[in-house]
């Protein structure tokens, strides 16, 4: 049988993964007997990126559903490479796959670390984002999804610039709201003009890592804006890497040890805690 692995994705590590995966298909690779890949997405945006591989939308029903699902599609072998803010699918993944008896892994991009010249100030969470922008009149980048923009209907004083890969509808009900649509990455020069066009004064952002959407950090560190960085959430301690090609190779070693595949060489793992 040919084995099947589900890939928990919506970052772009989980699409770098997928497509070295329908890559090793495409080309009939000798070491390997074949895969039956999976991408799972939330179904948070309304138009995804397209994928080298079958797609799945939409939840499990919790770690239970997700272990029944593990079971019935007699998945071998998970990869989540989910956001690193999606704590309760990373939670649930871990749970399941330990029920299930199938082998889990990480796929997590390291935090940004400030440098010289950062302007950060790190916050729990939203609502402590909100509270911390002050009662004085801002004007604030809110580089969040579209749920989560809905608490700064709260704090009417400040004029929002929001920019999302889908339309926020209803819009926020604030005074002043401006809306630009986009799909990282997003470069520093092109985010440095839209700060500046704009005259943003605070970023609230989250701690998201990786490069496709540090072209805000840069920019606000070479303009002297305030970042009010939300802290990543907790995460359950299992196996983890940083990049898709250790992914990979994890993925051909679990196989390889049932037999469905062969292959050589250090999987690179190491064990990653929440904090």
């Amino acid at each position: 049988m040919v084995p099947r692995i589900l890939l928990l994705g919506g970052t772009s590590e989980a699409s770098a993964l997928a497509k070295r995966l329908a890559a090793r298909l495409a080309a009939h690779i000798a070491d390997h007997a074949g895969l039956d890949v999976v991408l799972s997405l939330a179904g948070r945006t309304e138009h995804p990126a397209p994928q080298p591989v079958p797609v799945r939308v939409g939840g499990f029903g919790g770690a239970a559903g997700l272990a029944d699902y593990l079971k019935a599609e007699r998945i071998a072998a998970v990869v989540d490479a989910t956001h690193p803010y999606a704590a309760r699918m990373s939670f649930n993944a871990a749970q399941a796959c330990a029920a299930a008896g199938v082998p889990l892994l990480a796929l997590r991009r390291g935090p940004w670390m400030p440098v010289a010249g950062d302007r950060w100030r790190e916050v729990a969470d939203v609502p402590a984002a909100v509270a911390a922008l002050g009662d004085a009149p801002r004007r604030v980048f809110l580089a969040l999804g579209r749920n989560e923009v809905r608490a700064f209907e709260a704090a009417l004083q400040h004029a929002y610039l929001v920019r999302s890969v889908d339309p926020v509808l209803p819009p926020l009900a604030v005074p002043q709201a401006q809306y630009v649509l986009g799909r990282g990455p997003f470069g520093e020069a092109d985010d440095r003009a839209l700060l500046e066009a704009h005259r943003i004064d605070t970023i609230v952002a989250k701690n998201s890592g990786g490069a496709a959407t540090y072209g805000k950090m840069a920019a606000a560190r070479a303009l002297g804006i305030e970042v009010l960085l939300i802290a990543r959430p907790a995460i359950p301690a299992v196996p983890a890497v940083e990049t898709p090609a250790e992914a990979e190779a994890w993925l051909l070693h679990q196989l390889g040890a049932h037999g469905a595949v062969s292959s050589t060489g250090d999987t690179g793992l190491s064990a990653e805690r929440g904090a």
